[in-house]
């Protein structure tokens, strides 16, 4: 996914950049990127590939170097950011979160309007963050440039803009990522995460809505795009991604995960031992779990964080399974002859979640029961892309409708399979609960994941799980 965070202040804003950058780390695990702007130096950028080591052992010796009252960061999964892009709008400098569906047709048309060239990545593609700078300068003023953003990206665009005199943040046209604004004595910042200046003396001033553009600088915030009244909040920031202090829409992290687990064990009748969650993400929905059913909450695994980078981290999806289940070390006198649920986050391809249950049963576990907090996912993610899904075949739900259909699906078909009610939904579970090893399977049901975030369902985006968008 990413994340990103801006700072404007009438003194050096390096440390509260530097800080602010490094808690959106769990956000994001390829590059990260800092941009400063001082009067002395200009505009005075920095990126590192942050894949074997983390944010701050990569930036310490930036962090000693550059200086500026104002700043823009990020942690990518994708693209090298901030760029710095000087136009016919003045020198700029630009960081995004989101994805682009449409780009081959955006390119087209920036090349009809003009446009002469974009540089390459690597892997052949074209940096995003590039495109939307050249969708912004192909109008008369930035606050047009953004707003022509959410107009012609099929997707999500979330954007921070510094120039030398100010940060503008825009918001997704739907916003399904957040942006909040804060403010201490001297500064004001904009970040994806409103824990992130927890610390560094901020106070939550406003959180954009959809759609919305503001502009800051140390003394004012400014209105320039008023938000717009639809909204697709990402559910995944809640079950999943999103740190355990994070707000999204004045709903923390924990407490929804919390009250989600609970609704879970209300529809449950599993008689077991303990309830466990695969760590980190799984603990905080087993823990309301446990509170509901009466079931002891315990731990028998701990991931071993100190030198092991995040599991998905690498490219090569073997690679990241043999990571996910290196960190992962067995408590064996909790495992041995006990009938354990478990809770994760989610099921997506399957693999992982798979290994971590045989190596439960090789400990010694009687029965393995998974409870996923979320429901099956039918659909990759065409705005956030959390799945990382080349196709819909990677993920274990669709493969196995596949095969219980004989390859005859159609979209009437996979909505039979979102129903909990339906037969054809509990064949695949029966069927995936097969595949993967479990003793038991129970999904969450969608209404009950909703209920949990307490939001209307028309606020959020459940695409993934029921293909609305």
């Amino acid at each position: 996914m990413g994340g990103f965070f801006g700072v404007t202040s009438k003194s050096n804003c390096v440390f509260d950049l530097f800080f602010g950058v490094d808690y959106h780390s769990h956000l994001g695990t390829r590059r990260g990127g800092m941009c400063l702007y001082s009067e002395n130096k200009g505009f005075d950028r920095a990126i590192h590939n942050i894949e074997n080591s983390p944010f701050r052992t990569k930036f310490e010796r930036d962090f000693e170097e550059m200086e500026g009252t104002l700043g823009i960061g990020c942690i990518s999964d994708n693209e090298p950011q901030p760029l710095i892009v000087r136009s016919h709008l003045g020198t700029f400098s630009i960081t995004t979160v989101g994805k682009v569906n449409n780009t081959d047709e955006l390119v087209s048309k920036l090349f009809h309007d003009g446009m002469s060239h974009f540089l390459e990545m690597s892997g052949g593609s074209i940096n995003q963050t590039e495109l939307v700078a050249a969708i912004i300068n192909q109008k008369d003023s930035i606050v047009e440039g953004l707003s022509y953003v959410q107009e012609l990206v099929d997707g999500s665009m979330s954007v921070l803009l510094m120039t030398q005199d100010g940060i503008y943040a825009s918001r997704d046209k739907y916003g399904r990522t957040p942006i909040h604004i804060g403010r201490k004595a001297g500064s004001q910042c904009a970040s994806f995460e409103n824990f992130a200046y927890l610390h560094l003396g901020y106070k939550d001033i406003k959180d954009l809505g959809p759609g919305e553009i503001v502009y800051i600088t140390p003394e004012k915030l400014e209105v320039k795009k008023e938000a717009g009244k639809e909204r697709k909040v990402c559910s995944f920031l809640w079950v999943y991604y999103g740190y355990p202090t994070s707000c999204y829409e004045g709903i923390n992290v924990e407490e929804m995960r919390y009250r989600n687990g609970a609704n879970m064990a209300k529809r449950d009748d599993a008689n077991v031992d303990l309830v466990a969650g695969v760590p980190d993400s799984g603990t905080a929905h087993a823990i309301g779990y446990a509170n509901e059913s009466g079931s002891p909450f315990s731990r028998p695994f701990i991931k071993y964080t100190p030198t092991w980078p995040r599991s998905f981290m690498p490219v090569k999806q073997s690679q990241r399974n043999l990571i996910a289940k290196m960190k992962l070390i067995p408590v064996e006198p909790l495992i041995k002859d006990k009938s354990m649920l478990m809770i994760d986050d989610s099921i997506v391809r399957g693999t992982q979640l798979r290994e971590t249950t045989d190596f439960l049963f090789q400990a010694g576990a009687k029965e393995v029961h998974v409870r996923p907090a979320c429901p099956p996912i039918m659909y990759g993610c065409k705005y956030l892309n959390f799945s990382r899904s080349n196709s819909d075949m990677d993920l274990i739900a669709r493969r196995v409708i596949w095969e219980l259909e004989d390859g005859n699906v159609t979209e009437e078909v996979l909505k039979e399979y979102t129903d909990p009610e339906s037969e054809k939904y509990k064949k695949m579970e029966a069927k995936i609960c097969e595949i993967m090893h479990f003793t038991s399977l129970k999904f969450n049901r969608l209404d009950d994941m909703i209920d949990a975030i307490g939001l209307p369902k028309c606020d959020v985006c459940t695409y993934c799980f029921d293909g609305v968008e």
